[in-house]
């Protein structure tokens, strides 16, 4: 299992984004969540099979229709996988 971080920045608030993502990970098999944070970024943890949270960390990057991402920062991390994938309130 892979447990990641990730970090996106550009025009990604407003756009659907953080639903893009949800889909992204539920088609790919990934547990984790995803918020926008008050800096006008987008946060997520992403949990699944290594070729699974790279599906969905290149989705991350395209963004949906109206976004405009202008860089994906991933990090490993530890953490419990989740059951599911959730959207989570602004932190």
């Amino acid at each position: 299992m892979r447990f990641v971080r990730v970090i996106v920045r550009g025009r990604v608030q407003g756009v659907g984004f953080r639903w893009f993502a949800r889909s992204m990970a539920q088609e790919h098999d990934v547990s984790g969540w995803v918020r926008n944070r008050p800096d006008g970024s987008v946060e997520a943890e992403l949990c699944g099979t290594a070729d699974a949270v790279d599906a969905v960390l290149a989705a991350l990057r395209r963004g949906p229709a109206g976004a405009h991402v202008r860089t994906v920062e991933s990090e490993d991390a530890t953490g419990t996988p989740s059951a599911g994938f959730e959207i989570r309130p602004t932190d």
